[in-house]
């Protein structure tokens, strides 16, 4: 049974922790989904895993349209909420809503996500007011890391703790079905989480968050470039891969592969004939 953003609501209020991880293919999503996952992000962080940028910052409209419709083929069950890309919102509440109904329509999104608090407050009331659900993302924002100078944990002053609880309570009255809370400490996300209607979604802001996110890559050891503190590898994927890589390249080179239980065959008297 697809889950939607009432399963959300649901578990918020029964208690039931929220599982969501990122995914930006359609096998990857497949097996997400059959695993019961409740959500798949098609996180811009597509931009580092896939792509190989050193941000998120270039990733484009196509490329989350692109890899937001092949997640959606693959998800049966799973809410799939695709990220809107740096500048597709910020410029206006026009672009913003324009984009993510592109998301939906060309994407197959169930719901679209976005960073920022009251200063994108506007846009999400619009986006919903179309229509379209929203996840909003807040604490650690990667689109506005040149602006932070840096992955740095974020809210860890009275002040920045405040505007962080002051975010939250906008975009949930601006109508988001869900918050990220990213690179925020403990208390602090346990704190927000108590003070919202609305579930948040953890990474890095601990165990006190009604659902956690991670990217797929970071927790089974795929993407090595970087690795968070929040990040714990649930299996060491990357280690058999690249085993798995080896392995092939050394019997193509032995010219023990393919034997015969991989080739196909044809009658001799046929090749004869053939001479």
């Amino acid at each position: 049974m697809k889950k939607t953003v009432t399963t959300f609501a649901k578990a918020k209020a029964s208690g039931e922790k929220l599982t969501m991880l990122t995914a930006y293919d359609y096998s990857t999503a497949k097996l997400m989904d059959e695993a019961g996952v409740d959500s798949i992000l098609v996180g811009d962080s597509l931009g580092n895993v896939v792509l190989g940028y050193e941000d998120t910052v270039s990733v484009t409209m196509e490329d989350m349209i692109h890899h937001g419709a092949a997640v959606a083929r693959g998800a049966k069950e799973a809410l799939v909420v695709i990220d809107m890309p740096f500048m597709s919102y910020q410029t206006s509440v026009y672009d913003a809503v324009v984009n993510a109904g592109r998301l939906m329509k060309e994407g197959r999104a169930n719901a679209v996500k976005l960073e920022g608090g009251v200063e994108v407050a506007p846009q999400i009331k619009a986006i919903t007011q179309a229509g379209i659900p929203v996840c909003a993302h807040i604490g650690l924002t990667p689109q506005s890391i040149n602006a932070f100078g840096g992955f740095k944990v974020q809210g860890k002053t009275e002040a920045a703790a405040q505007k962080l609880i002051d975010d939250a309570l906008v975009v949930q009255d601006a109508g988001a079905f869900a918050v990220v809370l990213e690179c925020v400490p403990e208390k602090l996300a346990t704190l927000v989480t108590e003070k919202l209607d609305i579930p948040t979604i953890g990474i890095g802001a601990g165990n006190g968050c009604d659902g956690q996110v991670l990217v797929y890559a970071d927790m089974l050891g795929m993407f090595s470039d970087f690795t968070p503190k929040f990040v714990k590898r649930f299996a060491e994927t990357g280690a058999m891969m690249k085993q798995g890589f080896e392995q092939y390249i050394k019997e193509v080179k032995e010219g023990t592969y393919p034997s015969a239980e991989h080739t196909y065959a044809i009658a001799d008297d046929v090749i004869e004939k053939l001479y």
